[in-house]
């Protein structure tokens, strides 16, 4: 697996707390003092998140980077 840059880690992050703020359904089972940063960063550091990042570089040409 590639490393992911430190924005899309960022983006990832933020995304997914965003949906669990919203009423998403934790894929780990979260602790009653976790907040939805808490546990969208132990999600992606779990790798448990079913998402892909795609790269889109400057000759074209694209990479998808399962999580």
């Amino acid at each position: 697996m590639k490393p992911l840059t430190r924005f899309e880690i960022a983006r990832i992050i933020g995304a997914r707390a965003l949906q669990l703020a919203l009423g998403a359904p934790p894929l780990i089972k979260p602790s009653k003092e976790d907040t939805p940063y808490a546990v969208a960063k132990r999600e992606l550091e779990r790798k448990v998140l079913p998402m892909a990042v795609l790269r889109v570089y400057a000759d074209g040409t694209t990479e998808r980077v399962e999580l």
